[in-house]
């Protein structure tokens, strides 16, 4: 009886219905840390929540993703965000560390390739371009170098320092292999950096989460990408991105919930109130909402991690 009724104070707590179920208001702190992609997300849905409950506090910290799950991994964090799954080499050091865990899918994401307003000669690149440009040794420094047709134009690259899952994530997509890259480019963990160097260099290319260029589409163009099977160019939208088009640069992002930390009512409401607001949150910071099947998985993960917290 006792677990049942634990069981329903933690799921009222979630729905912010803490009062119908005679549960004392939510008071505490949540700590995060991890990927800048992951970082506006994660920042709006603490604002709602805490909006709710005035008591509780959630801090968010932006240290790449990789610098997340070293944080995550020696019991720093409650919770590590995440735009790449956690590698085999990081589940090794939280499993010797006594660190369990549970990831959830909390948005979904595009990663984009933006160039400077001034760039009236690229609408589109292939996979195959891309490779071109970021491939370990490209010497493509010149934009006629990437096609014919393209102007005498310095090129200057822009994207994620290594320590980010954006930088996994494009290499593999891109060259084949997760951190495969040429390194003669401006590396950074900030986004906001790439944001303006693109903006300042008429030649620049870049790429980052897809909510930075929602959040910049008056400063940069966003180029459309073609797979190169036929499909055509794609540029990332909320619709391509859920149906599965804009290949290969369409991803999930996580939140990783150290299970000790899941059996505090307030982290444990925390995660409830992303996936009971996950549109209006992914609206907010410019991301993709889960697909109805991704959510649905979601929630049952979720509610699997209260039973088991409840046991």
């Amino acid at each position: 009886m006792k677990k049942a009724i634990a069981l329903a104070a933690l799921a009222a707590l979630a729905t912010g219905a803490a009062a119908t179920a005679g549960v004392s208001a939510l008071s505490g702190t949540v700590t995060a840390d991890g990927s800048s992609t992951v970082g506006p997300y994660a920042i709006a849905a603490a604002e709602g929540f805490q909006k709710k409950n005035p008591s509780a506090r959630v801090t968010v910290g932006i240290s790449g993703t990789g610098g997340g799950f070293e944080r995550f991994c020696r019991n720093e964090i409650d919770l590590s965000n995440a735009s790449r799954p956690m590698r085999q080499t990081e589940a090794v050091k939280c499993r010797d560390a006594g660190v369990k865990w549970v990831a959830f899918t909390v948005a979904n994401d595009g990663l984009s390739v933006v160039v400077n307003k001034q760039n009236t000669w690229a609408n589109c690149l292939t996979v195959a371009e891309l490779k071109k440009i970021w491939e370990p040794g490209s010497k493509v420094g010149n934009w006629n170098q990437v096609r014919d047709s393209f102007p005498n134009v310095p090129l200057k690259l822009f994207g994620a320092g290594t320590d980010s899952g954006t930088f996994d994530y494009f290499t593999e997509a891109v060259n084949g292999r997760a951190r495969a890259s040429r390194s003669d480019y401006l590396a950074t963990e900030d986004d906001n950096v790439v944001v303006q160097g693109v903006e300042g260099e008429r030649g620049a290319l870049g790429y980052f989460g897809y909510s930075y260029y929602e959040e910049n589409k008056d400063k940069l163009k966003v180029l459309a990408i073609d797979q190169g099977k036929g499909q055509g160019c794609v540029t990332p939208s909320v619709a391509t991105v859920q149906a599965n088009t804009y290949r290969p640069l369409s991803r999930p992002l996580f939140i990783y919930a150290k299970r000790d930390s899941f059996r505090r009512p307030v982290v444990a409401a925390y995660i409830g109130y992303i996936f009971n607001n996950e549109k209006a949150i992914a609206k907010k910071s410019g991301f993709i909402a889960l697909t109805d099947r991704q959510l649905k998985k979601a929630r049952y993960q979720y509610n699997q991690a209260l039973k088991a917290n409840s046991q």
